[in-house]
């Protein structure tokens, strides 16, 4: 950050003075072009002054002098009658010069132009004489490269004694600016901080990260101690189990009834680990499954065949409704999804009870509804269904073989598909959840 803030300030200087050097060369050219052709006006009035006086005579006299300006004297019809870069060769007629000519009309003539005899520009100034002759004084005119190049040593001492204060005033600055950003708290971003007001969102962007930080970690510790509790408990009753039965403590008429408890409890503990492989998979989006066109009703109707003697086990009547409808998802999770909800609808329902599951779509998408004639859940714990290990009640939970995870998962998927949710439940009536899929396929 202190590189870019010094680079920036270099940048800055340098970009101000190319344009306070263009500015000052435009403004100086300006004035030394005026200066010269005042300057130029001033000689030839002058010049004519001494004409007039002394006579052409004068012009001989100044040959002995080095001429500053070229000096021309011009017949009235145009004829060169003398001029002091005069090389032995005649000069063309001048009576269609610019400034001659508008010398014999007004006593006073000016121009600027392009010298083909000294192929450079000049500034030309001529006026009449009393006895009708015009006198001519030119001189080179500076171009705007000549100025340039002549004020450039000054402008680049100037600009390098700037650069070296800039360097030094950018580098106290940045440490300036960059000193409250390196003392950031941020453990505590929106407390312990006095600094800019621009980093305000940031502070609190990373005070809401430090928030859902803290919230996973405690989530995955809590999560951590609910394994340990939920593997521990079926471990404990197989290990006391086999113990029995090693220590020949069972009559042998109940060995079966004990090899029956540790298969349950065996079986629990694999579904155990299975949902829980499934969430770190789910939270770890290592799914590693392509995404295709499912038909939720077909995928419905499997998982109600599957599911077919669980239903008859509890005396549960489960029935299905409703329309193809295709959605873009992952099949297996789709497929975890409805098993766990209307496996749930199943094994809280009453005796005798029944459940009934809708595909379809409306207006507000497609649609996968389960609603179940079951024990309900209590409006305090509605909120709370989706947590891990979370059971509404415990006791028949465990006995009907449920792991708390199955509707983490639900929720999970939910969220990978980015879907909607929605749960209406009544204690002693029932429960209705739906899943909306906003994808149009």
């Amino acid at each position: 950050m202190r590189k870019k803030i010094q680079s920036s300030m270099l940048l800055v200087v340098l970009t101000t003075l190319a344009i306070a050097y263009a500015i000052t060369l435009f403004f100086v050219y300006g004035r030394v072009r005026t200066l010269a052709e005042e300057d130029v006006r001033y000689e030839t009035e002058y010049l004519a002054a001494a004409l007039n006086i002394s006579g052409e005579g004068f012009l001989q006299e100044m040959d002995a002098v080095e001429p500053g300006s070229r000096l021309t004297l011009i017949d009235t019809d145009g004829t060169v009658l003398y001029d002091s870069e005069e090389h032995g060769e005649p000069l063309e007629n001048h009576g269609d010069r610019p400034e001659v000519r508008a010398a014999f009309e007004h006593g006073i003539g000016q121009d600027a132009r392009r010298s083909d005899t000294l192929r450079q520009d000049m500034f030309y100034c001529a006026e009449r004489l009393s006895d009708g002759k015009v006198i001519r004084i030119s001189k080179p005119v500076r171009s705007v490269l000549f100025t340039a190049l002549e004020i450039l040593p000054v402008m680049l001492l100037i600009g390098a004694l700037m650069l070296a204060f800039a360097a030094y005033v950018a580098n106290q600055q940045a440490e300036h600016l960059v000193e409250p950003i390196n003392h950031l708290d941020l453990d505590d971003p929106l407390n312990n901080n006095d600094t800019y007001e621009e980093l305000t969102p940031l502070l609190h962007r990373i005070d809401e990260q430090n928030r859902a930080k803290d919230a996973l970690a405690d989530m995955r510790k809590e999560f951590s101690a609910n394994v340990s509790h939920e593997l521990k408990t079926p471990l404990t009753s197989i290990s006391g189990y086999a113990e029995i039965i090693r220590d020949g403590l069972v009559k042998p008429e109940d060995i079966s009834n004990f090899s029956d408890r540790i298969y349950k409890e065996a079986n629990r503990l694999v579904n155990l680990i299975n949902d829980i492989m499934k969430l770190s998979r789910l939270d770890e989006n290592k799914i590693g499954l392509d995404w295709e066109n499912v038909n939720l009703y077909a995928l419905a109707r499997e998982v109600i065949q599957r599911l077919g003697p669980r239903a008859a086990e509890f005396d549960v009547r489960v029935t299905l409704s409703g329309e193809d409808c295709t959605i873009r998802g992952i099949r297996q999770v789709l497929d975890e999804m409805i098993y766990n909800i209307v496996e749930n609808a199943i094994k809280y329902n009453k005796k005798g009870g029944s459940v009934e599951v809708w595909v379809g779509k409306d207006i507000s998408g497609k649609k996968l509804v389960v609603s179940d004639t079951g024990i309900g859940i209590p409006e305090a714990e509605q909120n709370r269904i989706f947590e891990r290990f979370y059971r509404v009640d415990k006791s028949r939970s465990k006995e009907r073989g449920g792991t708390g995870l199955g509707l983490s998962i639900v929720k999970h998927g939910i969220e990978l598909h980015h879907a909607r949710i929605s749960l209406h439940s009544e204690l002693g009536v029932g429960t209705t959840i739906g899943i909306i899929f906003n994808e149009d396929v």
